[in-house]
């Protein structure tokens, strides 16, 4: 049997790379300037567009990937003869694993035979995305879909996610921080450095005093825990801030012999709760 990948949209891919390999992306919504959109990769809303909304004042919304939109996804190809790997993000950070979980049980009611995997990844953006780019590329390589779900399965809690922002008051809106450690933090130029934890919960680490010391403390965190650097190829999402994202790839590049530097924008369904200027990065390590 045929086997598709479904993800959603939280993975930040390039959309060349998804539509180059047939992924369907289930589009999470997002409402900003009084419009409901679908985050489908910057094809409906540009990034720039986007995160200049934001700078302008707007406060975007997300909503999960429901039920509806998941079934009709897999009874469409279901009834192609494909099976379905859903690899998805974080259920700490979003109802789409749930939605997913009842839209499979309604096509099995009557469609016994469908076989459909949901997994559930607890990794955001680009995080998720290094997972589908590992599957994507295994199932192109002949690998078989049991093959690959034990893959994601043994790895996924060893993809490391790195984050930090430029703009705690984002952090503040979501209830990541209090009130009082957004404005203290604001007047000091205090960048939290965070991580993605083993629940698929963003979780603050650190602290360090202005923007360049943030984004070397990104690199520092992949020289200590990246392994088999050679091998890896390293995935950077970024807030429309490409110059620090570039600047981040050169610290790599300079220290680390890596198999490439992907970098992608962070898509409005993340980029509404990090907002403008966040730099993420991520690679393989022994555990997150």
């Amino acid at each position: 049997m045929k086997t598709i990948i479904f993800t959603d949209s939280c993975c930040d891919l390039p959309i060349s790379f998804v539509k180059e390999n047939n992924i369907q992306v289930m589009s999470i919504r997002v409402n900003i300037n009084g419009k409901d959109i679908p985050d489908d990769l910057g094809e409906s809303i540009s990034h720039k567009n986007f995160y200049n909304l934001i700078r302008e004042g707007e406060m975007p919304t997300t909503s999960q990937v429901n039920v509806n939109t998941f079934e009709e996804g897999f009874r469409k190809f279901v009834k192609e003869g494909y099976s379905i790997i859903y690899i998805g993000f974080s259920s700490a950070l979003s109802g789409c694993i749930n939605s997913a979980r009842l839209a499979k049980e309604t096509v099995l009611e009557d469609m016994k035979d469908a076989d459909i995997t949901i997994i559930d990844t607890k990794s955001a953006s680009m995080g998720l995305g290094l997972i589908v780019y590992y599957a994507t590329n295994m199932l192109k390589e002949g690998k078989n879909k049991e093959e690959i779900i034990n893959w994601i399965e043994e790895n996924k809690l060893k993809i490391n996610h790195w984050f930090t922002v430029d703009d705690l008051n984002h952090l503040k809106r979501g209830g990541r921080i209090s009130s009082t450690v957004a404005i203290v933090g604001t007047m000091l130029s205090i960048k939290p450095i965070m991580h993605v934890d083993n629940e698929g919960r963003l979780i603050p680490v650190s602290k360090v005093k202005g923007r360049k010391k943030s984004i070397k403390a990104l690199q520092e965190k992949l020289k200590e825990r990246i392994v088999n650097p050679e091998e890896q190829v390293i995935f950077i999402s970024h807030g429309d801030c490409l110059e620090d994202a570039e600047h981040l790839r050169e610290l790599i590049l300079k220290e680390l012999n890596v198999k490439d530097v992907i970098i992608n924008n962070i898509g409005p369904a993340v980029g509404s709760h990090s907002g403008p200027g966040t730099v993420a990065l991520f690679f393989i390590g022994n555990d997150r």
